[in-house]
C-alpha cells in the first residue's frame, strides 16, 4: 500500500511541476491531455479567463471501431485541431500533465501538428 501513495504523491508533484511551467495565454491557450487507460480526451484552455475554447475525445471520433488506441490519437489530436481553427486558435502550449511523451501522447500531438496546429516550446 505504501508504493501506491507514493506513486500517487510522485504524479501529483510531477503535474505541479508541469503546470507551474506552462501558461496558457489568450494568444496561445494550453492544450491539455487526459489520458486513461480506455479513453483519451483534449481540451484547450485559456487559463487567463479559465474557459475551454475547444475539447475533443475519442468517443468523437466515428467510424473507428476496432482501430488501435494510437490510431484513434492521431485522429483525436486531428479534430481537437479542427476544432481550433473554428475557434480561430493557430499556437498552443502543449499540457501533457504527468505523461511521458510516448504512445498515445505523441500520436495526440502528431495529429494535431498534422491538422494546422503549432506548438509553442518554452
Amino acid at each position: 500500500m505504501n508504493n501506491q501513495i507514493r506513486k500517487m504523491h510522485a504524479a501529483k508533484r510531477r503535474i505541479a511541476r508541469v503546470r507551474a511551467r506552462v501558461k496558457g495565454v489568450a494568444s496561445r491557450p494550453r492544450l491539455t491531455v487526459r489520458r486513461s487507460l480506455a479513453h483519451l480526451y483534449a481540451q484547450i484552455i485559456d487559463d487567463t479567463t479559465g474557459r475551454t475554447l475547444a475539447a475533443a475525445r475519442d468517443g468523437d471520433v466515428k467510424g473507428k471501431a476496432g482501430a488501435k488506441k494510437s490510431d484513434l490519437a492521431f485522429e483525436v489530436g486531428k479534430l481537437i485541431a479542427s476544432r481550433a481553427k473554428d475557434a480561430a486558435i493557430t499556437t498552443v502550449v502543449f499540457d501533457r500533465r504527468d505523461k511521458k511523451y510516448h504512445g498515445r501522447v505523441q500520436a495526440l500531438a502528431a495529429g494535431a501538428r498534422d491538422g494546422g496546429l503549432n506548438f509553442y516550446m518554452y
